[in-house]
C-alpha cells in the first residue's frame, strides 16, 4: 500500500480539505478539517513552535494539532498511513492513527474514548450526526441525538485500565478486540482477508474497502447481519416506514387522512415531512396516528436505555407526549407497559411478518382543525362576502374584486420569496427543516433577543452544541434583508464575525438562520449597566473588545472578495463568547460591493445616532462603518450611550459632550467611574478617545480605513494632530414628540435611496 496527503477539493461544497489518501485510486482514509473546511489557497505550516497549523485564506486558524512547546523537530507520513509529529529522539509527539475521522486503515485502533464519524458533508442527511464509539462499556453506533439513539451495541467491559491498553484494531482483515494490550482471541467481524481500510459510511454502515476503492459489499458489513436491512436509523429517512421488503413509505391514519408526504415521490428513501409542521402553539389541534406493529430501533438496541414512563396504560403514554411539546413521537410497548418518548424520529420498521406488541404513536397538526395561513384568510373573506350579501350584490362584487387583488398579492409575495430560498450555500452543510429547529429551541420557547427583523431563540443542537436561532417574522423581510444576510455571512470565516451554522428555508415557512451561540450576549449589555456589584469590564477588556471588532471590519472591507459595507454597527450588534472575545453580528442591512466597481444602488440603513452624515448625501463607502465605528468606541470607553434621555439636556447627545470636553481639555470627565483600573489607564483611554474623534470625521475622506486603525492600535501609526470635533449627527438622531411623551426611534431603519460607492 501507499499512501500520500495533500489537500483536497469537494467542488459540489466548492471547499477544499487536508487528507491522507490511498494509491492508486486517491480514496480518503483521514481527514484533518474533516467538518471545517476551508477555501482555495489555504496553507499547512510546520510551525517553529511545533504546531502543524491549517490557516484558511484569511488568516483564520481551521485546525491544529496544539503541539507548540512540545519540542517538535518534524513531522513523516509512514508507509502504513500514519501521519506523524516527532521529537529530536525521533519519538511519536502526536499522531493521525490516535484521531481516526471516519475510516480505519490495516493496523490502526480505535481506542476507547475514540470514534468514528462520517463527514457533515455526506450526501446523507443524518451524515453529520452518526458516530460509532468505543467507550469502556463497548462498542456502540448511534444517531448523536439528545439523548442518543442507539442502532448497535456489542457490550465488551474492558477491565478498569488505561484507555491506552483497551482497544480495538483493525489486523490481518478483522475487527480484533484487544485488552490490556493483549489480543484475546475475539474477533467483532471477520472482513475479507484483502480489504485494506474500513469506513463508516454516512448511511451507518460499516464497510471495507479494497486497495482500489472497490465496495466488498453489505456481507463484509459489520452491522448487517445483526441488524437486518431495516434497523438502520435513515434507510427511510425521518418517519419513513421500512418493511421487510425494504420498501419506504410515510406513515398513513386509518380513515385515509393524509398527515405526510414523501420528500421526493421518484425517491421513497429521502424519508417523509409533514403536511402541516407541529406547532407548540397550536397543541389543541394536534392529535395522534396510531401504528400498530410498529417498531423503532432504540428501545430494544440499546440494553441501557429506560423507558421515559413504565408500568402504564396506552392512553397515559399517549398523554404523556401531547402535554410535552418536544415529543413527536411515543412508542408504547404493550406487554412491559413501557413509553419511550422521541423529539426526534427516524426510520420506523414495520413488522408485517413477526407482529409485536409495539405501537407508535405519531403526534401530527390536524389539517382539518387548523387551516394554513392561506386558508384562513380564505374562510375570513367568504364570511365577508356572505356577511355582505345582505347589503345588495354590488358590494359583494366589490368585496370579491377587491379580494381576488388580495389573495393574488399574497401568492405574488410568496412565489416572490420562495424564488429566492437557497438550494444550497457553499460551506453551510447543515440543512435544518423546520421540525428540527421546532425541537432544538423547544418550540422557540427562550428568547434571547429582538431586532427589527425578527426574533432569536436559544437552541441546542443533537451533539449538545448551543446555538442562536434568528426567525423572521415576515416573508417579505426573507427577500429584502435576510437573504442578503445568508448571501453574505455564507461565504464569509473569520473569527471576528458570527459564524452562521446553517438555515431553515422550507416553503411557507418563515426563514430561519442557525448561529453559534454566543454565552455573553451583546456588548451593551456590559457596558452601560451601573447597578452596585455587577460585573464590570476592565480596561484591557474593553480594549480586546475594540481591537476585535476592527479586525472583523478590515476583513469585511479589505480581505473578501467583494467589499462587504455593514451598515449596522452598534452595541448590540456586537456579540460576545464565553471568553469576551468579541464579534460582529447581523448582516441584514449589509451590502456586497464589486471592488472593480464604483457605486452601486442602495438606501438608507441603519440605527439613527449610529448613521454618519453623508447619509444626507449621495456618496457612501465603507467610511459608513469607520463612523459607526467610532460612536462605540466611545460607547465603550466611556460607558455611556450615545443618546440618553436621562441627562439633563445639554449632555443627552455623548458627541455634543465629547466636543465640549475635547474642546476644554478634560476629556476624561465623560468616562464612567466604573473600571477599576480607570485610574492606571488614563493615558491609554485619552488615546482611544483620539481614535474615536478620528473615526467620526464629518467628511468621510479624512476618516481612516480599519487598516490604519490596526496600525494605530498595534503602535506602529500616530493619529493626526489636526483632528476636528465638529460632528454632524443631529440630522440622523431622530427626535421626536407625540403629545406629552418623548418618542426614541431606535430600531434599524432602511427607507431612502442612495447610492454606495468606492473610495475615490
Amino acid at each position: 500500500m501507499e499512501f500520500t496527503c495533500g489537500f483536497y477539493f469537494l467542488a459540489y461544497w466548492k471547499v477544499c480539505f487536508f487528507g491522507i489518501f490511498m494509491a492508486p485510486t486517491d480514496q480518503v482514509v483521514w481527514s484533518a478539517n474533516q467538518n471545517n473546511p476551508v477555501r482555495d489557497n489555504a496553507t499547512l505550516e510546520l510551525t517553529a513552535e511545533g504546531d502543524l497549523v491549517l490557516t484558511d485564506v484569511d488568516g483564520s486558524m481551521a485546525w491544529s494539532t496544539n503541539t507548540t512547546g512540545m519540542s517538535v523537530v518534524g513531522m513523516n507520513l509512514t508507509d502504513s498511513g500514519n501521519l506523524v509529529l516527532f521529537d529530536k529522539n525521533n519519538a511519536t509527539v502526536w499522531q493521525s492513527f490516535d484521531r481516526p475521522t471516519d475510516s480505519l486503515v490495516l493496523g490502526q485502533k480505535l481506542k476507547v474514548g475514540r470514534k468514528l464519524t462520517p463527514s457533515a458533508f455526506a450526501s446523507n442527511s443524518a451524515g453529520g450526526l452518526l458516530s460509532l464509539s468505543l467507550t469502556h462499556l463497548g462498542l456502540f453506533a448511534q444517531i448523536e441525538t439528545d439523548p442518543p439513539q442507539v442502532y448497535f451495541s456489542v457490550w465488551i467491559n474492558f477491565p478498569n485500565t488505561s484507555h491506552d491498553s483497551n482497544y480495538i484494531e483493525f489486523i490481518e482483515g478483522d475487527l480484533a478486540l484487544f485488552m490490556n494490550s493483549t489480543r484475546n482471541g475475539s474477533v467483532l467481524s471477520g472482513f475479507d482477508a484483502s480489504a485494506q481500510y474500513i469506513k463508516f459510511e454516512s448511511d451507518g454502515h460499516l464497510r471495507s474497502y479494497q486497495p482500489d476503492g472497490s465496495e466488498r459489499g453489505l456481507g463484509d458489513d459489520l452491522l448487517t447481519p445483526e441488524l437486518g436491512d431495516c434497523n438502520y436509523p435513515m434507510v427511510c429517512g425521518k418517519y419513513g416506514i421500512c418493511n421487510m421488503d425494504r420498501q419506504c413509505s410515510c406513515p398513513t391514519s386509518s380513515d385515509g387522512k393524509s398527515y405526510f408526504k414523501p420528500v421526493s415521490v421518484r425517491d421513497p428513501k429521502l424519508g417523509c415531512v409533514e403536511t402541516v409542521p407541529l406547532s407548540c402553539e397550536a397543541s389543541q389541534f394536534q392529535t395522534f396516528l396510531e401504528l400498530n406493529d410498529t417498531s423503532y430501533f432504540t428501545y430494544y438496541r440499546d440494553p441501557q436505555l429506560t423507558p421515559d414512563l413504565a408500568n402504564i396504560e396506552k392512553e397515559s403514554c399517549r398523554k404523556a407526549c401531547a402535554s410535552n411539546c418536544s415529543c413527536t413521537t411515543a412508542f408504547f410497548l404493550n406487554d412491559s407497559g413501557s413509553c419511550y418518548l422521541l423529539s426526534q424520529v427516524f426510520s420506523l420498521i414495520y413488522l408485517e411478518q413477526t407482529p409485536s406488541n409495539s405501537i407508535a404513536l405519531i403526534k401530527v397538526q390536524n389539517t382539518n382543525e387548523v387551516p394554513s395561513l392561506g386558508n384562513r384568510k380564505k374562510s375570513s373573506i367568504l364570511k365577508v362576502i356572505l356577511l355582505s350579501c345582505s347589503v345588495g350584490s354590488l358590494i359583494v362584487l366589490t368585496i370579491h374584486y377587491a379580494v381576488k387583488n388580495i389573495l393574488a398579492l399574497r401568492r405574488q409575495e410568496v412565489d416572490e420569496v420562495e424564488e429566492d430560498y437557497p438550494e444550497q450555500l457553499p460551506g453551510l452543510p447543515t440543512r435544518f427543516t423546520y421540525d428540527d429547529l421546532l425541537a432544538v429551541t423547544k418550540g422557540f420557547s427562550k428568547k434571547l433577543g429582538e431586532g427589527g427583523f425578527g426574533s432569536v431563540f436559544e437552541g441546542t443542537l443533537t451533539d449538545g452544541t448551543k446555538v442562536a436561532v434568528k426567525r423572521l417574522d415576515r416573508a417579505r423581510q426573507i427577500k429584502k434583508s435576510s437573504l442578503v444576510e445568508v448571501e453574505t455571512i455564507g461565504n464569509i470565516h473569520h473569527v471576528n464575525l458570527v459564524r452562521l451554522i446553517g438555515i431553515c428555508a422550507e416553503k411557507f415557512q418563515r426563514l430561519l438562520l442557525v448561529y453559534e451561540y454566543m454565552s455573553n450576549g451583546s456588548v451593551d449589555r456590559w457596558i452601560f449597566h451601573k447597578s452596585k456589584g455587577s460585573f464590570v469590564l476592565d480596561w484591557k477588556q474593553r480594549r480586546k473588545i475594540i481591537y476585535d471588532i476592527v479586525k472583523g471590519l478590515n476583513y469585511l472591507h479589505e480581505e473578501c472578495r467583494w467589499k462587504i459595507v455593514h451598515m449596522d454597527i452598534k452595541p448590540q450588534n456586537i456579540l460576545l463568547d464565553e471568553n469576551f472575545n468579541a464579534k460582529v453580528a447581523d448582516f441584514g442591512l449589509s451590502k456586497m460591493l464589486d471592488r472593480d466597481k464604483n457605486q452601486a444602488e442602495t438606501t438608507v440603513r441603519g440605527t439613527p445616532s449610529y448613521m454618519a452624515p453623508e447619509w444626507l448625501s449621495a456618496t457612501i463607502t465603507e467610511k459608513v462603518d469607520v463612523y459607526s465605528f467610532g460612536v462605540v468606541v466611545l460607547e465603550i470607553v466611556c460607558g455611556r450611550k450615545v443618546f440618553d434621555s436621562s441627562q439633563n439636556e445639554e449632555d443627552r447627545y455623548l458627541l455634543d459632550v465629547f466636543k465640549r470636553k475635547a474642546e476644554e481639555g478634560r476629556l476624561l470627565d465623560i468616562v464612567e467611574n466604573t473600571c477599576e483600573d480607570q485610574q492606571l489607564n488614563r493615558p491609554h483611554m485619552v488615546n482611544m478617545m483620539r481614535l474615536a474623534a478620528w473615526c467620526l470625521q464629518g467628511d468621510f475622506s479624512k476618516r481612516p480605513s480599519m487598516l490604519m486603525v490596526i496600525k494605530v492600535l498595534d503602535g506602529v501609526m500616530q493619529i493626526p494632530d489636526d483632528l476636528g470635533y465638529e460632528f454632524s449627527h443631529h440630522t440622523l438622531n431622530i427626535d421626536a414628540r407625540v403629545g406629552q411623551k418623548n418618542v426614541d426611534f431606535g430600531p434599524t431603519i432602511s427607507v431612502l435611496p442612495s447610492i454606495l460607492s468606492t473610495p475615490r
